[in-house]
């Protein structure tokens, strides 16, 4: 897949269903700069980075600058609801501004703006050239310093613009390669083809083994949906493998969840127990390097190990530093609370007290 929109591209069409705040817009009108910016309720910097953009077209208004809000993608049983959910979440991040929001339910604007362009999250921005040109696609994040080479002339044919545009096109591509298998993944889940389904998943291990969470699908898949312990066991083991070498305290936590998730582990109890201890020691050994991390998540996790190969003492000893990390850290009092229950809890079990 290859992005059809891009930088000196002509604009799209503005094709939306509902104008919720401003007068209708069906053309760009030439010799304006447009700031088109499309977002979900759903996104968390959403929210903010509109709000941001607000501000900036406040500052540049007497220079011909607008700026468009899009909601091109919510989703909801009917347009009617998705409309509403975007009506409220206006007031609560542009309650005084009177910006343009265009909302379309059909996917026109997705398709021929963000698809178009390999954009799969939001927010994002197309930054439309008073020729009716794009001139920069990206993070709204990025136009302020941005705006102010399209104002003047001088952004489309610098080099910072056309490394950005590279950039942003090999990223597209990646995103566009991720979304595809996500496609046939999830198309075959749905009918239960796990054949299928992992066939896609080892693809995207193989084209993109920087990436955690298709190690975490391929042995997911094997052992909890095809019940194949002895391929999903291999699996496991090169994931493992390749946390140690990577020397990453993610990528050894993630496999050491994988290992104790209740897959059914009943004849491989030993080589269990074995994988944990490595993994364990190699996860406590990188502490030191580490510095004031979180290191509760960990702990627990550890401990939970210890626990199951019989050795409470080191499970509950640490579990207390976990309470330690965190009384230390600085985390909404609810949240330290509900974790420091949580530890409490295990360190009862642990200690074969009542619960």
């Amino acid at each position: 897949m290859t992005s059809t929109l891009n930088s000196g591209s002509p604009a799209p069409s503005i094709n939306v269903q509902h104008w919720l705040r401003g007068d209708p817009l069906s053309n760009f009108q030439l010799g304006k700069i447009y700031i088109l910016d499309f977002f979900s309720t759903t996104c968390e910097p959403c929210g903010p980075a509109l709000a941001r953009l607000a501000q900036l077209q406040e500052k540049y208004s007497d220079i011909e600058v607008e700026l468009i809000g899009v909601a091109a993608g919510e989703k909801a049983a009917t347009a009617d609801k998705a409309r509403a959910r975007v009506r409220h979440w206006l007031t609560k991040w542009l309650p005084h501004s009177n910006i343009r929001i265009a909302f379309d339910y059909s996917g026109e604007m997705a398709k021929h703006w963000l698809l178009a362009s390999l954009t799969f999250h939001v927010p994002q921005a197309f930054v439309v050239d008073r020729d009716g040109s794009i001139a920069f696609i990206g993070h709204p994040d990025s136009l302020e310093d941005v705006l102010v080479k399209v104002i003047d002339g001088s952004w489309c044919a610098s080099a910072e613009a056309k490394n950005a545009e590279k950039e942003r096109i090999a990223e597209g591509e990646i995103d566009a390669a991720k979304y595809a298998l996500y496609g046939r993944i999830w198309a075959a889940t749905k009918i239960e083809d796990w054949k299928t389904a992992l066939s896609a998943i080892e693809e995207g291990v193989n084209l993109f083994p920087d990436d955690i969470s298709w190690r975490q699908s391929h042995v997911g898949t094997l052992m909890r949906e095809m019940r194949d312990m002895e391929a999903g066991w291999i699996a496991l083991g090169q994931f493992a493998r390749t946390a140690i070498e990577r020397n990453s305290e993610e990528w050894l936590l993630t496999a050491m969840q994988q290992l104790f998730y209740p897959y059914d582990y009943s004849g491989l109890l030993a080589e269990r127990l074995s994988m944990g201890k490595e993994l364990s020691e190699r996860i406590l050994r990188l502490y030191p390097q580490q510095g004031s991390r979180l290191r509760f998540h960990s702990y627990t996790m550890i401990a939970f190990y210890y626990h199951e190969s019989g050795d409470n003492d080191r499970a509950v000893d640490l579990i207390e530093q976990a309470l330690t990390f965190v009384d230390e850290e600085s985390l909404p009092d609810v949240k330290k609370q509900k974790l420091k229950a949580q530890l409490l809890s295990a360190l009862a079990e642990y200690k074969g007290e009542q619960v």
